[in-house]
């Protein structure tokens, strides 16, 4: 079974060509994308947001599941009642 659908695959092959053309610039900043990686990322996130198949980033498992899982708190020790230290006298001969 494939991991990527045919649609995102062309959305990484257009992504690569603009980069290859000096077309292809990142969302934020406007600038022009010159890295063969970088290209490949903004193809996999286009096709993620149109929905087509693409496996989950491999940092998302990780955050979800530190999302899902509730925080462990340290038990606390309660604080009963404190008692005073019984003095014994000191028996006389």
């Amino acid at each position: 079974m494939a991991k990527y659908s045919k649609g995102a695959q062309n959305k990484v092959e257009k992504a690569m060509h603009e980069e290859k053309r000096g077309q292809l610039k990142s969302g934020r900043s406007g600038k022009r994308v010159t890295s063969r990686k970088q290209a490949i990322a903004i193809g996999l996130s286009e096709a993620r947001k149109e929905g087509k198949k693409v496996p989950p980033k491999k940092g998302a498992k990780k955050k979800a599941a530190k999302k899902a899982a509730p925080k462990k708190k340290a038990a606390k020790k309660k604080a009963g009642p404190k008692k005073a230290a019984k003095k014994k006298a000191a028996k006389k001969k």
